[in-house]
């Protein structure tokens, strides 16, 4: 039930950032020409822990198969940031260690370039999406394996490309990049997996050099140096220990105000609280006694940035906690996300919160805009 609810949200998520992409476009104007590549991958596991040091010794190879489509000034975003890529990526990687396995990755992402001639591109790339891992630790039958504790993980990805034509539709791509998979401490063992990726391929490009349509500029946006308040809820799910096998809830409440400072970006401020029944659990079970548990409801105040590409934006936060009894973590927090407007007022996303590097919960949001 769980497995089908991420896949749901994730692919719900990744529609809408494409159908964005392609602008609002009518019959009259055509849609941006398609990029399609097939690359291999050759990598290795950084020991970020001692902990998995024992599974960082092979070096896992993989293919991926990517269509990506040009922005070509459909939407006035596309001109903003010169035209990137919005693309979805099959991943596979064979880690060559049978406590791993194998892994399936699905996932959508954006990629734009820094330099572009003729023949050439050099570009920077980064994505999100959903892998699938069939080996997963057991307690039973694959304990070793404190990497990854649930099939469904989440992924992020970054990468630098650089293209070279060979004939007028087909492209050498060399590249360097980093995938990491995660669920995000939904389940627990989870150090998850990073993997910096060395990678040659071929491209095929329906149109090169890029010829943006010929657009009128387009006005300042209207709420540009206007301010906003927005309300929202979230709501997560996470194991506290591999030894308790429950998922806990955890809500969080945010009242933010921000102002578009630009084409481009949000600022933001915000106050949030969050309560997470996993810290009652995991207090139960090391206090001597249950009488007077201290609260573990929190408080925390956050500034943070949204860098926008029309009703999608990428979200970045960093909080500290102003209310804290039950210090069971640091005393600040980060946070990356997707957030999606489906109208003026109503907005959905999917965050990552995390404490000093550790992922501590995936958060499913629903806002409005006051």
């Amino acid at each position: 039930m769980m497995n089908r609810y991420i896949l749901g949200l994730v692919g719900g998520l990744a529609v809408l950032a494409l159908r964005e992409a392609r602008g609002q476009q009518s019959a009259s104007v055509p849609a941006g020409p398609l990029v399609a590549g097939v690359h291999g991958l050759g990598s290795f596991i950084i020991p970020h822990t001692p902990s998995i040091r024992h599974l960082a010794v092979s070096h896992p190879t993989g293919i991926e198969l990517n269509v990506q489509r040009q922005t070509n000034g459909s939407a006035p975003w596309h001109a903003w940031y010169r035209y990137p890529k919005i693309g979805l990526a099959l991943t596979y990687y064979d880690y060559h260690n049978p406590t791993l396995g194998r892994s399936y990755a699905a996932g959508f992402y954006l990629n734009k370039s820094f330099w572009r001639s003729q023949r050439t591109e050099l570009n920077f790339r980064i994505g999100t999406g959903v892998g699938y891992f069939p080996k997963r630790f057991d307690q039973e039958t694959n304990h070793k394996n404190n990497i990854i504790s649930s099939r469904l993980n989440a992924t992020i990805q970054a990468r630098l490309e650089y293209d070279i034509a060979l004939t007028e539709h087909f492209g050498l791509l060399l590249g360097l990049g980093l995938n990491h998979y995660s669920n995000g401490a939904t389940t627990k063992p989870n150090f998850g997996i990073n993997l910096p990726t060395v990678l040659v391929g071929v491209n095929y490009h329906q149109q090169r050099p890029l010829r943006p349509l010929s657009q009128p500029p387009e006005p300042m946006p209207e709420d540009v140096g206007r301010n906003f308040l927005n309300i929202s809820t979230s709501a997560g799910w996470k194991q506290w220990s591999q030894s308790d096998n429950q998922s806990y809830l955890v809500n969080s409440i945010t009242l933010a105000a921000g102002r578009r400072i630009n084409r481009k970006s949000n600022l933001v401020v915000g106050f949030e609280g969050f309560y997470d029944r996993s810290l009652n659990a995991q207090q139960r079970d090391s206090a001597r006694t249950t009488d007077r548990l201290t609260d573990v409801k929190k408080a925390g105040a956050y500034v943070g940035h949204e860098l926008l590409f029309g009703r999608v934006a990428f979200v970045s936060h960093l909080g500290f906690y102003v209310y804290n009894p039950y210090k069971s973590n640091k005393f600040y927090y980060e946070r990356l996300g997707l957030k999606y407007h489906f109208t003026p007022r109503i907005f959905g996303g999917v965050d990552l919160k995390v404490h000093r590097g550790a992922a501590d919960v995936v958060e499913w949001r629903l806002g409005m805009r006051l």
